[in-house]
């Protein structure tokens, strides 16, 4: 189903992942990263229906389809061209990432094993070229964990209650427990430095990402009792400002107990912040709206391409500073001025605008090789 509003909130956060990635001034990275990861999983769960509990092969097949293959489609594509981006020159093993570290050609038994991975555990994506990649994993088992536990508590009620869940029992309490399920695990995972061993990355993305899911469920269903005030968007700024200095946290699968701690506030503050911001562009039918509206349709294509693209971004700063022109090669960005530069606006700009353009000429070019033979 087709919400504008949402479709606006998905372009926020899809922007706000871009800028983030493109080495922003370090207090807009901080208060960005408390929330933009979540949202997108709040918005997914936005769109749960609960007739999925009785149709569980239509959602799962809808999830593979929308998650599933694209993560191995495109991972396959930068696992295809990851040692063409050496021999041109994109990638090198002298400059990497801001921690210093690099990337490596693969050898053939690499590709092979990347592949498997690939195919079997959604990973082994190219880390390089397809950082953000971990979001296809995260929302999927998310997605089917929520689905699994909320069959579990429809259970659990008719068990313990001898009836059929009520409808509030359906629209609260069940997802509620899920939610409080889904931070007792993590607390518990996190506080002892605990393993999902068969997910990627040891399953903290995935359990926090089913109780964002959870809470965009929770907020569809209550939605209609929401009236946000001006003064709101006041504190809840000032919520994820705060914790942004304070107790900074993110969606990072190395976090620590107090990370945990601090996150899931200021997510949820900063998700009511962007629906607000959301509601009120959505009022206004002008280009900045449909503009919006387009990108949140678009995040696909985005989440793909962003790193790649910056490489345009980047060959223009090395001509811009004569910077060894090596440097095209690190990862996500140039960090050489970053802090003293606005050159992470042109990132962001280009990161969101060339995949879409991409996007754009690619299908327009199919659509006319179709209609050009019938």
């Amino acid at each position: 189903m087709r919400n504008e509003t949402i479709s606006i909130c998905k372009a926020i956060a899809i922007i706000l992942m871009v800028m983030g990635h493109a080495d922003c001034p370090s207090w807009l990275s901080a208060f960005l990263y408390e929330f933009h990861m979540p949202l997108f999983f709040v918005a997914a769960g936005y769109f749960f229906s609960l007739h999925y509990l009785n149709d569980e092969a239509t959602f799962i097949k809808k999830r593979l389809r929308g998650l599933y293959l694209p993560f191995v489609q495109w991972s396959l594509f930068f696992l295809v061209i990851h040692n063409l981006m050496f021999r041109i020159g994109l990638l090198n093993e002298q400059y990497g990432n801001w921690t210093g570290g690099v990337t490596h050609p693969y050898t053939w038994h690499q590709a092979e094993q990347r592949l498997w991975n690939i195919v079997t555990a959604m990973g082994g994506y190219d880390e390089f070229l397809a950082g953000a990649f971990w979001f296809f994993r995260g929302l999927l088992v998310a997605s089917l964990l929520y689905l699994f536990t909320f069959k579990i508590g429809t259970w659990l009620w008719r068990r313990f209650a001898h009836s059929e869940p009520s409808d509030k029992a359906l629209h609260l309490w069940i997802p509620l427990a899920i939610c409080v399920t889904m931070l007792l695990l993590a607390g518990w995972k996190t506080a002892e430095n605990l393993k999902v061993v068969n997910l990627v990355q040891g399953g903290y993305r995935d359990i926090m990402g089913c109780f964002f899911f959870a809470s965009g469920f929770l907020f569809r269903q209550w939605q209609h009792l929401y009236r946000p005030r001006w003064w709101h968007n006041v504190v809840l700024f000032a919520v994820v400002a705060l914790f942004s200095v304070y107790a900074t946290a993110n969606m990072n699968w190395r976090s620590t107990f107090e990370q945990f701690l601090s996150l899931p506030l200021p997510a949820l503050c900063g998700c009511l912040l962007t629906y607000n911001v959301a509601t009120f562009i959505d009022r206004f039918d002008n280009r900045v709206k449909r503009i919006l509206v387009y990108i949140g349709d678009h995040t696909l294509i985005i989440f793909v391409l962003h790193i790649i693209s910056f490489k345009v971004v980047s060959a223009l700063k090395i001509l811009y500073y004569g910077m060894d022109w090596a440097q095209i090669g690190c990862h996500m960005v140039i960090h050489d001025h970053s802090a003293d530069d606005l050159f992470f606006l042109a990132y962001t700009f280009v990161g969101v605008g060339l995949p879409l353009c991409i996007e754009w000429c690619y299908l327009h070019i199919t659509q006319r090789i179709i209609h050009s033979h019938k």
